[in-house]
């Protein structure tokens, strides 16, 4: 299991996952409204980390741009 801090930047144009530093900062195409940006931060984990839905939690920050995010099935990445 991996845990690893995410900066989420909303309502973006693109999507797209780049690691600086000790972040990884996920531009998302979704408003932070009604759960939607959570929603879509998990599916594009997913997709990049190549692992499952289920395989993703949110830790900490689900109303926060940042947030603490477990995902099982790879290898801490620091």
């Amino acid at each position: 299991m991996a845990k690893i801090t995410i900066k989420v930047i909303p309502k973006s144009s693109r999507q797209e996952v780049k690691k600086t530093g000790p972040v990884t900062k996920v531009w998302l195409h979704a408003s932070p409204t009604e759960g939607q940006a959570n929603e879509e931060l998990v599916l594009v984990l997913a997709k990049h980390f190549s692992v499952s839905k289920s395989s993703i939690k949110i830790v900490s920050g689900l109303a926060s741009r940042n947030k603490v995010v477990d995902i099982l099935g790879i290898n801490d990445p620091s």
